[in-house]
């Protein structure tokens, strides 16, 4: 099977052309001075972007990795950790900090919605045992998104530190590490940043490095050792193990991408692909998965697939007919995803996406206005100063 022509999916998505150049240079010995040097200012690039000051760590693994590591690195057996669950990966960190030993408390809403922070605030109020609390601030498969500028500042007000999975968000949405007081914050660069799997972003405060030092269930010696990053690189001079040379150099070309363009810039940007794509949803007489804008993320359109259809369905048929990827809920609901970040947060891609779907829908039996959507998307286009190209 030969590859999609556009892969609008919701990550990992299409890659900025400097990126793919940048995965072509030669391998390099990772000691040699010009490693070691373009690693740091890969650091500080990163920290820009999450707009922090604190230490950031770059770990060789999907973000996965990260979140596994950070949640290990923080919880110890009858830890009472608050996880707050609106999808398919908040629900995901409660089964893991359940197999680390903690005692779990969750705030669970249905998945097309977000956490109130004003449940946030009173939950702790009402638990001070809680000393933790976990959030993804956009939760991809269900396309919504978490008040993190709320819900930070209420949990370090009632003294509980925050573990935060802005892997979908950072870059396209706006995040604030330090003036949200975020604890841990585990990004990656497959989505917005336009980059390649394989490497966890991550901020890490004191408090947090303080707190791993004294658990005596945080991991040592363990790919997952969050700690023999901080002691042997980021305040020593060696790596752990051998890092991926190849992928860092990946990882610093969509920084410099994002960074040339402005955070600013591309937050703007992908709103525009989100407003543009939303809109030419409500126009084919389609129906948006999250229950309403206030909740949805700018990353991804999540689109509810009317019954008897399957979301398998609708994408096998959106690629093989139209040559479009597209993604599932992966277990959030019967919907598919249009994906509009990095490089496809922009230009005509939204459009192409609708546009193949919107046909797919109406090739398996929908009544659906194709032509009305593209034009409301295109009207949205039209009307904004925003640069799309």
């Amino acid at each position: 099977m030969r590859d999609p022509d556009f892969t609008l999916s919701a990550g990992p998505t299409m890659a900025y052309p400097r990126v793919l150049a940048a995965q072509g240079k030669q391998i390099t010995y990772h000691y040699d001075p010009a490693f070691l040097e373009a690693f740091r200012r890969t650091e500080r690039k990163v920290a820009e972007i999450l707009m922090t000051k604190n230490d950031v760590l770059l770990m060789q693994g999907e973000a996965v990795l990260g979140l596994e590591a950070a949640a290990r690195g923080l919880v110890m057996p009858g830890t009472h950790v608050l996880n707050l669950v609106s999808g398919v990966f908040g629900k995901g960190m409660g089964y893991w900090l359940k197999d680390f030993g903690a005692e779990l408390h969750e705030l669970e809403v249905p998945y097309n919605d977000s956490v109130d922070p004003s449940d946030v605030e009173r939950y702790l109020g009402e638990h001070p045992e809680i000393d933790l609390l976990t959030v993804v601030h956009s939760e991809t498969p269900s396309g919504t998104l978490h008040d993190l500028s709320a819900i930070g500042p209420i949990a370090h007000a009632h003294g509980v530190m925050t573990i935060v999975d802005c892997v979908s968000s950072l870059g396209g949405i706006e995040f604030r590490t330090d003036d949200w007081q975020v604890d841990i914050a585990v990004a990656a660069a497959q989505k917005c940043l336009g980059g390649p799997p394989g490497i966890t972003l991550m901020s890490v405060n004191d408090a947090a490095w303080e707190r791993m030092r004294a658990n005596p269930s945080a991991p040592r010696a363990s790919f997952l050792s969050m700690l023999d990053w901080k002691e042997q690189w980021i305040d020593g001079e060696k790596f752990p193990f051998t890092p991926s040379v190849v992928d860092m150099h990946a990882i610093e070309a969509c920084c410099d991408e994002l960074l040339e363009e402005g955070l600013e810039a591309s937050i703007a940007r992908h709103s525009l692909a989100a407003k543009a794509c939303r809109a030419g949803v409500r126009a084919m007489e389609l129906e948006l998965w999250p229950r309403s804008d206030e909740v949805t993320a700018d990353c991804v359109t999540a689109i509810a697939v009317p019954d008897p259809l399957t979301d398998v369905q609708v994408r096998g048929h959106c690629r093989e007919r139209y040559g479009v990827m597209i993604s599932a809920g992966q277990g959030a609901g019967n919907l598919v995803r249009i994906g509009h970040m990095g490089p496809t947060a922009s230009s005509m891609y939204p459009v192409a996406g609708l546009a193949a779907v919107g046909r797919t829908f109406a090739d398996l039996g929908v009544s659906v206005k194709v032509g009305d959507g593209l034009d409301a998307a295109l009207e949205v286009l039209s009307q904004t100063a925003v640069r799309v190209a």
